[in-house]
């Protein structure tokens, strides 16, 4: 039995109302991260969040590593510095100018200095004369003893202008020693700049016990001929104050071959 097709239509739409809740609920409960397809290729909106995620760590790991490597370089680069040896020497010119006072020194005059020499030459000239000699002996001990003193203030003098002549040679290696620690780029160079500043400041020293020992020299045998010439003086007195044996009376010939 065939039926009518009123009765065709409405079986067909009560079907369909009844399937289409059951559509839309499965519609409304499809998760966010669902794939969506675009013919062949698969598209996953959380993979992709995570990889762009991912990527981004790598990249700041990479710079990171990066700005490490930049800051090692950088200390290397410092290190570098601070080992670098100052390029500027002074030393040649300092033992120059100590070689030179030594040299004024070593051409003492007369009495040197040198102890045994010093001891023997007063022992001599100055502390245990013999003055029991002829007033001839006493007259050259003293010229002996005059002629220690200008030497001895020659010597002085000689040295005092050795030491001024060195004043130039410090001025310009001071000059050119703080200049080179000024512009050091490096711990060393600084350090090394200064050590020979103390150098300079070590020969300046050296000048200045050479030129007082001279002076000392020349004031010590400038005393001593002082001393010595009272000791004489006063033996050369007596001397002349001593009573001597008087006039003798005795013939006298005015003309030779005469009676």
């Amino acid at each position: 039995m065939t039926r009518p097709r009123s009765s065709i239509h409405a079986l067909l739409i009560g079907t369909a109302l009844v399937s289409a809740p059951i559509a839309l609920s499965t519609v409304m409960v499809t998760p966010a991260h669902a794939l969506f397809g675009f013919g062949d290729i698969v598209f996953d909106p959380s993979n992709y969040a995570e990889n762009v995620l991912q990527a981004a760590r790598a990249l700041e790991q990479i710079n990171n590593q990066i700005q490490s490597l930049q800051n090692e370089a950088q200390m290397l680069i410092n290190q570098a510095r601070n080992l670098a040896s100052l390029p500027y020497s002074s030393l040649q010119q300092f033992q120059q100018s100590v070689q030179r006072t030594q040299q004024l020194l070593g051409q003492a005059q007369r009495i040197a200095f040198d102890v045994q020499e010093i001891d023997q030459i007063f022992s001599q000239q100055y502390s245990n004369m013999d003055l029991s000699m002829s007033d001839q002996a006493l007259v050259d001990l003293a010229r002996e003893r005059w002629g220690n003193t200008v030497g001895a203030l020659q010597d002085a003098m000689r040295v005092q202008a050795g030491v001024v002549g060195n004043i130039e040679t410090q001025r310009t290696e001071l000059s050119a020693l703080v200049g080179e620690s000024q512009g050091a780029t490096g711990a060393l160079q600084a350090a090394q700049a200064g050590n020979q500043i103390l150098a300079l400041q070590a020969q300046q020293l050296a000048d200045l016990t050479a030129l007082l020992a001279a002076n000392g020299r020349a004031d010590a045998l400038s005393a001593a001929e002082q001393a010595a010439a009272a000791e004489q003086g006063r033996e050369q007195r007596r001397r002349f104050l001593e009573p001597g044996a008087g006039y003798q009376p005795g013939d006298a010939q005015m003309f030779p071959g005469g009676n």
